[in-house]
């Protein structure tokens, strides 16, 4: 679709009082009559109406933009100096930046010839707390990430520990002779693996859909519910027909739960913070494979009690465990940062009306694209086809299938490998540990060095160096001959590497530069990695056990090809740009106001629009 044209009401606006709540707005509307102004305050109608997309909304809000869009709100601030978290210290310059300081950032909104092609639309849900000429502090701006942070961030990431909880703890069921007792084998257990991942990958898109229809807020606590009962259920198996059928239901489930919740934290963080989040996110999710791990040697030690194996207790409990985090998460999920009002949640919200203005001012003038959208719009098949076509993401698609499998291959068969060298249930399921808590450190460094250094691609390519020792190691000393004690601190360190998810997943997002594509995009980016995954768990295979040389060999491979796919990703974003410059260059200021109000090019396709690289 075109940009949207200057409205006819771009020398009006209408601007939220501090005082005001957001179900009852009162504002002040500016008319500029020969440059002056003439202020009016005016209130929610009785007859109160709301958008075609259930949020309340004033007649007002639905007829004209909610800000002065060329109002001179004042200063603008100058950039963070290298603070990232809100709760680091500072050094040197930072301690003589002023908390006080104006924290505004420069956007379009500030140039009037822009800021009409980028006002947001009319129903969009923080419509009313959207004023381009709001301005606020750096001490405001930090209270407001750490509430966030903690109001937030802290629940999706308990949520992700649900999440890979259920869907990894098959790793600690199978040290239990899960495998013997339903009478299945290596491949059985590697098909179950790879249905998983092929329900998990073709679960990504319709559940973005559906999660765009329904709100995120909405569609993940429905997730959690509907797949903690497959996951609990699993305490009935008998057969290979029911734990293909587990592994394939579970994964249906579970798939789209990872894009999703990337899209709902985008409506409350930057791009920049988004990145770093993410990589906690993931941590998350390391933590709960730990967590797994521990729970795993008490409830596996219930072998015996009602007469049952203790995996079948560790599914049933673990499940339950879910089961409450998704009843849990239908209150603690609030649809945006202007919709946290509710029975549960209080009256008034979590944040404050001043609040609400800085949380929607900030991240729209960061990503104007995301008033583009409602949090409860569907998806046309026109615009999810369109989104699919998006070429310029497809190399980041190409990384996700190949990134991760000289590293997943190797962990998959981590329990079953310490099992067959002598360690026992129990054992085996501690010394999983050490590698998880290594991994975490080294995440959390890849994804900050990621932010410090402004690199995404180069950073992303340090764990492929990572591998290429270990995997030279496994594919030419015979581990048969070696201490199980050596053998297990090689595997440590090796699986310890630092994991570029985040990173990516944080490229993905804003290479988008789109809601509609940003939602499809991080569908399209997960289905790869699950695709990833399906290859992942047959390289390993029957015949070439237990020292799997065919199957590093072609680990080995996979690493010179992720090496080459990264350095070819990184030539292109950068002639992609180098191509747009040329041509923005040399367009006059008129050209430029002229593209951007007739022009049809969109979200990542815009000449002013630069890829991360």
């Amino acid at each position: 679709m075109p940009l949207r044209q200057p409205s006819l009401y771009s020398t009006f606006g209408v601007g939220p009082l501090l005082g005001t709540s957001s179900s009852n707005p009162a504002a002040t509307r500016v008319e500029l009559i020969d440059g002056g102004s003439r202020l009016e305050e005016w209130k929610e109608p009785d007859d109160g109406s709301k958008s075609v997309y259930g949020s309340e909304i004033s007649k007002e809000d639905a007829e004209i933009t909610t800000a002065l869009l060329d109002n001179d709100g004042g200063p603008l601030g100058e950039p963070e100096v290298k603070r990232r978290f809100w709760f680091m210290g500072g050094s040197g310059k930072e301690k003589e930046q002023d908390s006080d300081a104006i924290a505004t950032q420069p956007s379009v909104f500030d140039d009037p010839d822009l800021a009409g092609q980028y006002q947001p639309q009319p129903d969009w849900e923080n419509i009313h707390r959207f004023d381009p000429s709001a301005r606020w502090t750096w001490r405001e701006e930090r209270a407001i990430v750490r509430k966030i942070d903690f109001k937030i961030m802290l629940w999706t990431c308990l949520m992700f520990c649900a999440l890979e909880m259920d869907r990894a703890n098959i790793r600690q069921a199978v040290t239990d002779n899960l495998l013997p007792e339903l009478g299945l084998d290596t491949n059985d257990y590697n098909l179950g693996n790879s249905l998983f991942a092929l329900s998990f990958l073709l679960a990504e898109v319709p559940s973005q859909l559906v999660s765009k229809y329904l709100g995120c807020d909405r569609w993940i606590p429905l997730q959690m519910v509907l797949w903690s009962v497959v996951a609990a259920s699993q305490f009935t198996l008998s057969s290979k027909f029911g734990f293909l059928a587990s592994r394939v239901l579970l994964g249906a489930l579970q798939g789209g739960f990872i894009p999703t919740v990337v899209l709902y934290l985008s409506y409350f963080y930057k791009a920049q913070e988004l990145t770093i989040r993410l990589g906690f996110f993931w941590t998350a999710m390391v933590f709960a494979d730990i967590f797994a791990a521990l729970s795993a040697f008490g409830l596996l030690h219930m072998r015996g009690v009602g007469g049952l194996s203790g995996w079948r207790w560790l599914f049933l409990v673990e499940g339950l465990i879910t089961l409450g985090f998704g009843l849990m998460s239908f209150v603690l999920m609030p649809a945006g940062p202007t919709q946290t009002a509710s029975y549960w949640r209080g009256e008034k919200g979590w944040f404050t009306p001043r609040e609400e203005i800085i949380i929607v001012n900030r991240v729209i003038r960061d990503d104007p694209s995301k008033g583009t959208m409602h949090n409860r719009e569907p998806l046309s098949f026109k615009l999810l086809f369109k989104s699919l076509c998006d070429f310029d993401l497809w190399p980041l698609y190409l990384i996700g299938i190949l990134n991760h499998i000289p590293f997943a291959t190797p962990n998959i068969y981590l329990t079953l490998s310490l099992k067959g060298m002598g360690f026992t249930t129990f054992q085996t399921n501690l010394l999983v540990i050490p590698s998880q808590m290594l991994h975490v450190m080294n995440m959390i460094i890849l994804t900050y060095l990621s932010e410090i250094m402004n690199e995404k691609s180069l950073v992303a390519m340090l764990p492929q160096f990572w591998a290429v020792p270990f995997l030279i190691w496994l594919r030419f000393v015979d581990t048969s001959g070696v201490s199980k004690w050596t053998v297990w601190l090689v595997m440590t360190v090796f699986l310890g590497n630092p994991y570029a998810h985040p990173i990516q997943v944080g490229w993905v997002s804003r290479n988008s530069n789109a809601v509609r594509s940003r939602a499809v995009g991080s569908a399209m980016y997960n289905m790869c990695v699950q695709g990833g995954s399906i290859i992942a768990s047959n390289i390993y295979r029957a015949d070439d056990a237990p020292q799997y040389h065919r199957g590093n060999t072609v680990l080995l491979t996979l690493v010179i090809v992720n090496i080459i796919v990264y350095l070819s990703t990184r030539a292109y974003y950068t002639w992609r740009n180098k191509t747009r410059e040329r041509i923005w260059d040399v367009m006059s200021e008129s050209e430029r106001e002229k593209y951007l109000q007739e022009n049809w090019d969109a979200g990542n396709k815009r000449l002013d629009f630069r890829f991360a690289s």
